[in-house]
């Protein structure tokens, strides 16, 4: 996710966003170090997020024909309720109760770039896991 992260417009400015935030201190303040790990830290979550998921969500869905080594209707709810989590959880939780004055000046924006990134991580997992996964 570095790679599509720093294809963007602003490039890390939302884990820059984010670890400000957690950290309680305004981004310009925050190191590179410090936003790639809250970005790392992130990822490493929403890939226990997604394991968890897909197991809850594959025991109770139908058994669809399996893309690689998961099942499709499992894998496709667990992504997507994976990436709509991380951002809402950013976008809805963190930014409000941490970011007063990111919050006031720039909300809108800074959940743009969220979305946009939680999009391209969603899109990511859903190929990249079918992929993995075809060869064990």
């Amino acid at each position: 996710m570095n790679v599509p992260m720093s294809r963007q417009e602003d490039g890390f400015t939302p884990a820059y966003v984010a670890a400000g935030l957690l950290r309680r201190k305004p981004p310009t303040e925050t190191s590179f170090g410090e936003a790639l790990v809250v970005h790392h830290v992130t990822g490493a979550v929403a890939g226990v997020l997604y394991a968890i998921s897909y197991l809850l969500f594959a025991a109770v869905t139908p058994d669809l024909h399996p893309i690689g080594g998961v099942l499709t209707l499992g894998h496709l709810v667990a992504t997507v309720a994976v990436s709509a989590f991380v951002y809402a959880f950013f976008a809805h939780v963190v930014l409000p109760r941490a970011g007063r004055g990111i919050y006031e000046e720039r909300a809108t924006a800074v959940r743009g770039k969220w979305l946009r990134s939680a999009v391209v991580f969603g899109v990511v997992l859903g190929v990249t896991v079918p992929v993995f996964t075809s060869a064990v």
